[in-house]
């Protein structure tokens, strides 16, 4: 990494809305409305300012990421990346999820986070292999960081103990 900086990855099994970093990141919808799943974890966490900011901020292509206030989260911001519904991947998914990761840290590193936490973008309901998405994910921060001058720490934050384990592997720990 330029300077020496070092940055650390992890993964974690935990609630993301719990985490105490900086910045998380909501598997969000292109309407940025509440959903299941994170999203909705997330919106009932933060409570009514999030839908009103999300409102105001508007649509959010697939492959894009918009930054919010976090309100009532114990993290400072929430970046709302729209992962890409899996479709065979023939259909830019690999790139579009890549996306979504490297603009959310480039997102979390103009507002001047020192960390972020991420959940397993587009695996729920989009219906993206885990596997594959986690593979993606990981390639996608370390590629990233390695061209940074500060420090980020990645959390990766899984729901159930499978999808911790994949992150683990990928990451080699």
């Amino acid at each position: 990494m330029p300077g020496g900086i070092r940055s650390d990855m992890q993964a974690v099994q935990a609630d993301i809305t719990t985490l105490s970093v900086d910045a998380i990141v909501n598997a969000a919808n292109e309407r940025l409305a509440p959903g299941g799943g994170v999203c909705g974890a997330i919106h009932r966490a933060a409570g009514p300012g999030l839908a009103t900011a999300c409102a105001e901020a508007g649509r959010c292509p697939t492959g894009e990421a918009r930054l919010t206030a976090g309100f009532d989260l114990p993290a400072k911001y929430i970046i709302h990346a729209v992962g890409p519904v899996w479709h065979g991947g023939r259909s830019g998914e690999p790139e579009l999820l890549a996306a979504c990761y490297r603009l959310s840290l480039d997102l979390a590193a103009q507002a001047g986070c020192g960390s972020i936490a991420f959940p397993a973008i587009s695996t729920g309901i989009f219906g993206y292999p885990a596997p594959a998405a986690t593979k993606i994910a990981v390639q996608t921060c370390r590629a990233w960081l390695s061209g940074q001058d500060r420090r980020m720490d990645v959390t990766f934050c899984c729901f159930d103990a499978a999808t911790a384990s994949l992150y683990r592997t990928e990451l080699n720990l």
